[in-house]
């Protein structure tokens, strides 16, 4: 680390300790030429999730718009808003543990569709008819016949 006030590149941790709710280490240091002491932050470098669209167009992942249609195919549904949270937080921390920073659509839609057809067959439903585009009525009850 540089020294702020004689650019100095040798120094020695005088303290560490946890900052901003342990997402950081703050440390103070004391330059080993000059003995002024200064004070670095240490936090964890967060690449951001990118969504592969199915027309391989790319945009970053944004939770509220994940959590929004969840919402909306909860509508009057007995779904709490806890359990909404609930379940975006699994999806999240589940695409973070992977391998790649890119989760297509499809994979993120999966995801939900699973976690809500165990939670709600009807919102599960909705949510089904807007994630797999059903172009004819058919292809809407072959996929109730699945939840019967």
């Amino acid at each position: 680390m540089r020294c702020p006030f004689c650019g100095n590149q040798e120094d020695r941790v005088v303290d560490s300790r946890a900052s901003n709710d342990g997402k950081a280490i703050r440390r103070r240091r004391e330059c080993l030429r000059c003995d002024c002491r200064f004070t670095t932050y240490e936090t964890v470098e967060e690449v951001p999730l990118t969504v592969v669209k199915t027309d391989d167009r790319r945009e970053p992942y944004d939770r509220e718009k994940l959590l929004g249609g969840v919402r909306l195919a909860c509508t009057k549904r007995p779904v709490t808003p806890e359990q909404i949270e609930a379940m975006g937080d699994e999806i999240e921390l589940e695409l973070l543990a992977g391998q790649s920073n890119d989760a297509s659509s499809k994979q993120i839609g999966e995801m939900v569709s699973s976690r809500l057809a165990a939670l709600d067959d009807v919102a599960y439903i909705r949510f089904a008819s807007v994630y797999k585009n059903f172009k004819e009525p058919q292809a809407f009850l072959d996929e109730v016949r699945k939840l019967l």
